[in-house]
């Protein structure tokens, strides 16, 4: 493996459709590789099936607005640290605290403990409104996953301020492009396997799917403790 990060980062300094697709391979591996960016597979897939009977296309719509809200909030990150002059990503150990808390409160809710007004299978507003949560979900995830993707995104930022803008901004999207895909996949075929089992929000594997999801996502805030400095 470390042979093969190493191929990633001398190819992200190769010919552009190299580059372009080692970044697109560091994004991807932003998610497999990394404790912090695997919690958001399960809390996507909790949330996708806490919203009952959806189309494979809604469940791709939810997983898609729960990924750029990711990248949004990480960019923003990246530019105030930057300016306040900390380590790119660096929200410090309360910024961790804060984000756990969020992670225990959305574990116990897929789990069952506590009710959130977030469901989105009761009404035709009920579902756009799980759309903006999904949205509002991923902004305040990408908090947690500051110096996480800082860390596998720096050999595309090291190579980026070499070269003209709009190519470094080329790589940079390629990258959030692999990030947010397995999210997306994620999401979109748990919806298109629950569809092929007939499954809803009250059956019995969908309910031990989200209960699963829960302990996984609460394991990600004990991490998040765990590692804060």
């Amino acid at each position: 493996m470390g042979r093969f990060l190493a191929f990633l980062t001398h190819a992200v300094e190769g010919a552009p459709l190299a580059a372009m697709a080692a970044s697109f391979l560091w994004g991807v591996l932003s998610i497999l590789l990394s404790p912090c960016h695997l919690a958001s597979i399960p809390l996507i897939v909790g949330f996708i099936d806490e919203q009952g009977q959806i189309s494979t296309r809604r469940a791709f719509v939810i997983a898609l607005l729960f990924a750029v809200g990711i990248l949004i909030t990480i960019a923003a990150i990246g530019v105030i640290t930057s300016l306040a002059g900390r380590m790119l990503g660096d929200i410090g150990r309360y910024g961790n605290y804060l984000i756990a808390v969020i992670f225990f409160v959305m574990g116990l809710y897929l789990i069952g403990i506590i009710p959130l007004p977030i469901s989105g299978h009761r009404e035709v507003s009920m579902e756009r409104k799980g759309a903006i949560a999904a949205f509002i979900l991923g902004l305040v995830f990408g908090i947690a996953l500051g110096p996480c993707t800082f860390a596998y995104m720096a050999p595309i930022l090291g190579v980026a301020v070499k070269f003209a803008r709009s190519y470094g901004a080329l790589l940079l999207l390629a990258y959030g492009v692999g990030h947010c895909t397995v999210i997306v996949l994620a999401g979109t075929f748990t919806e298109a396997v629950e569809h092929y089992l007939k499954w809803n929000e009250r059956s019995h594997g969908a309910v031990i799917l989200k209960r699963i999801c829960g302990v996984l996502v609460i394991l990600g805030g004990i991490y998040l403790i765990l590692t804060a400095t």
